[in-house]
């Protein structure tokens, strides 16, 4: 699998324990000789990627992949859905992924999203020398691999501190432009954040029907933030490539960190996000000890 642009070791302590943790793990179920692993970060369109052979004693080594890179880990993230066979099967649909393959030791690979409360949060992808059945109870096996894998980063997504307005997300091209609007913790404000985004994307040139459905997915987020998060919250949108990423990070809800279940705890942002799932091309959310942060994805 090849990387973008190279990350240094990640100082994140806790995400990178967990990704240490992760890979030894999976690294130990039978046949397995080298596993990797994928987040969904920022807009959706990159994945922070490591692998078992990319660890070093100081942390994880990360690097940024292209989310639709036509390979197994990728399409299993953007889909939800296992990616299981052995090379020879997978050669039809992902022949470069398989070429890359050839002289070393793996005969089959599965790929597997981590999922938390419903949600894909990112992948794990194992790599094996031996030959797999893939079998009913195997399959069951390895889904419960990745929900156990996504519960755990919750954890550590939970427990990484991170500044209310560190909006920095995945890299961006040079093409991108961006906007970024503060919101106070005032229930007023999400009408101004509402013109906000519609000055901005009439500024842009989008057409009146995107900036309809993006004004009102912004409206959602933003008034739970307001009033139920009951904080503030930054709003930073993105136009890169015809796609249009808009993100809202909250500052979370005082004692959140040991109220809300880590089964669910997007649980204040339900309405929201039912309506943004049901609207937006793409949408994903990552936590950390401040709060909250959703994006969604709409092409322009």
């Amino acid at each position: 699998m090849q990387g973008g642009a190279d990350a240094s070791a990640d100082t994140r302590l806790d995400v990178s324990a967990w990704a240490r943790d992760a890979l030894t793990s999976v690294n130990d179920v039978p046949g397995v000789h080298r596993a990797g692993l994928a987040l969904t970060e920022g807009g959706g369109r990159q994945l922070r990627f490591t692998a078992s052979d990319r660890a070093i004693d100081e942390g994880v080594n990360w690097c940024h992949i292209d989310a639709y890179d036509d390979v197994p880990l990728n399409t299993a993230v953007r889909t939800g859905k296992p990616v299981l066979g052995a090379l020879t099967y997978l050669n039809d649909r992902y022949a470069d992924f398989v070429e890359r393959q050839r002289g070393t030791a793996t005969v089959a690979v599965a790929a597997v999203p981590m999922t938390a409360a419903g949600q894909t949060v990112g992948g794990v992808i194992l790599f094996f020398d031996q030959s797999q059945e893939f079998g009913p109870l195997q399959r069951l096996e390895l889904a419960r691999v990745g929900e156990d894998l996504g519960a755990r980063l919750r954890h550590a997504q939970r427990a990484e501190p991170r500044p209310l307005d560190d909006m920095s997300g995945e890299p961006l091209s040079p093409e991108a432009i961006i906007a970024v609007h503060a919101v106070p913790a005032d229930p007023a404000a999400v009408s101004e954040s509402r013109r906000f985004l519609r000055r901005t994307l009439q500024d842009w040139g989008i057409n009146e029907e995107t900036t309809d459905v993006a004004v009102l997915c912004l409206s959602e987020l933003v008034t739970n933030a307001v009033i139920h998060a009951r904080g503030g919250c930054m709003v930073r949108v993105v136009l890169e490539h015809g796609t249009l990423t808009t993100t809202v990070r909250d500052s979370g809800s005082p004692g959140a960190a040991s109220t809300v279940p880590v089964e669910d705890p997007l649980q204040v942002h339900s309405r929201g996000l039912h309506l943004v799932d049901s609207l937006a091309a793409r949408w994903g959310s990552e936590l950390d000890s401040v709060g909250t942060t959703v994006w969604f994805v709409m092409e322009s």
